[in-house]
Formats: structure tokens, sequence, C-alpha cells
């Protein structure tokens, strides 16, 4: 008799206990995952000054399995380390989203915070979930690559480097692209490459006069410019037909074409330079 009663006993728990474990917290970025009750995730890495993203979807399961559409209405970080800040998303957004920022001070290393996603007045019966965020606080957040590595052109003629960030953390701040150490005013680009992503970027750089120059073509983050990589360009800068060909086929116009049958002929020649020369 006892022996019938614990094999019953152990067929409801057997039953109960996936039931209530039914509801999750599905995040959505910066890295996807399904979550029960008192789980952990890995989010990535962030660089000290800078800012991320937390998405999740309000979607859930209650007690008994049955799917709650609307069932999480607002998301919100909790036990956050020193000098982090954060704001609870807007109530009934969806997906859910929460911006989480760095201090740039913060030391290297892994940091745990707190999600917490709750059911507004338990209208659905949920009540709330909490899942733990762990976050990589690096300065390897992101990598360079820069093409060409030596340049030709005329004085006054910009020359396009194209610029290649991969951004391997999960804050989608700004970076600012700067050539550093030419005697012209090379105007400073800021550009997104969101997480996770590798994206190209043109840059033209040029100077005033003629010679030869080495300077560094710098990418940061405009949130902490601790956080930057730089790449060394060599550049030669000569009056030449040549260079002024270069120039007009990358859209540098030097006068108006339709006025000047020479100007004609040199727009014809920079195209047969890119198709046979460069």
């Amino acid at each position: 008799m006892i022996a019938k009663r614990l094999a019953m006993l152990i067929a409801i728990v057997s039953v109960l206990l996936p039931l209530s474990n039914a509801m999750y917290l599905s995040v959505i970025g910066p890295t996807t995952a399904t979550l029960n009750n008192g789980a952990t995730i890995y989010l990535g890495k962030v660089g000290p000054g800078e800012s991320f993203y937390v998405l999740a979807q309000s979607s859930t399961t209650n007690a008994t399995g049955y799917v709650v559409n609307i069932g999480w209405d607002q998301l919100n970080a909790t036990n956050l380390p020193q000098g982090w800040t954060t704001q609870a998303s807007p109530l009934y957004e969806n997906p859910m989203k929460i911006k989480v920022t760095v201090p740039p001070n913060a030391n290297y290393g892994l940091y745990n915070i707190t999600l917490h996603a709750v059911n507004v007045q338990n209208y659905s019966r949920l009540g709330s979930i909490t899942v733990t965020a762990q976050v990589d606080v690096s300065p390897n957040v992101f990598s360079l690559s820069v093409q060409p590595k030596s340049i030709s052109s005329g004085p006054g003629q910009p020359t396009n480097l194209y610029v290649t960030i991969n951004n391997t953390g999960i804050s989608d701040d700004p970076f600012n692209i700067s050539a550093v150490g030419l005697p012209a005013w090379n105007v400073a680009d800021d550009v997104v490459a969101l997480h996770s992503t590798k994206s190209t970027y043109v840059y033209p750089v040029y100077v005033n006069e003629p010679g030869t120059y080495s300077f560094n073509l710098t990418v940061g983050s405009t949130t902490n410019p601790a956080l930057h990589l730089s790449q060394h360009i060599n550049m030669t800068a000569s009056e030449s037909l040549l260079n002024d060909y270069r120039s007009v086929g990358q859209g540098v116009v030097l006068s108006p074409v339709i006025f000047d049958p020479s100007y004609e002929l040199m727009l014809f020649l920079s195209y047969i330079y890119k198709l046979v020369i460069h």
C-alpha cells in the first residue's frame, strides 16, 4: 500500500515539475536563448564606457503550458555592479528593450547582472521570472583592417581608404575614423558598426603639398577614446597627370567637363586606368 502511494506521488511530481518550469524568457538580443527561471546567459563583450541593449519577447507560457502572447509587461536589470546604469523597458513594449551602460572606469572581467521580467499586477498569473546575464568587460571589442596601406595622389586630391571594422562586442555605439599626422584638414567621420557585424567604410584622405608622408588611420569608440586601433599608412603626393587621372576616376571634378574637351579625355583615361592599371 505504501509502495503504491509512493509511486503515485512520484508520478504526480513528475507531471507537475515541468509545468512549474513552463514559463520562460525569450532573449533575442544581443544573443538569443530561451531561459527558464534561474537560468544563466552569456551576453558577450563590451568595452568600458560603452552601452548595450538587451531585448526579450513578451510571450511565454503559464504553469499549465498555455501560451500567453503578452505575458511579460516589463523588463529591467537589477543587481548592477557599482557605477553601471540602466532603465527599465517601457510598459507593454514588445519586444522589451533595456539599455545598460558600463562606466568608463570599469575594470576588465566577467560581471553578472540580473534580468527581471514581470507580469504587471499578475493579470496573467505569471508573477515574474529572473535570469542571470553575464557580461565580459574587455578592451578587445573590435578588429580593424585598412586597405591599401600605401597610396599615391596629387596635392589636394583625395584618395580613398577602405576601412573594415569587425565589431565583435555587443555595443552598437558609433566608431570614429580619423587620420592623424597629415598636413591637411582631414575631417573625422563617425560610423555605426552594429554588434557582431563586419562593415567596410570609404574614408578619403589628402594633403596640400607634395611629399612623402606617414600617418596613422585610427578607429576608436566615440564613447571611450581609449578603445581604439590604428594602422600605419604611407602616402606619396606628387604633381603628375597620372594622379589627376586617378582623382577623376575616384569622382574628383577638376572643372566642368562639358566646357573643356581635354577633361573629357581625362575622364575617359581615368576609366581606362581603373580597368587596366588599377
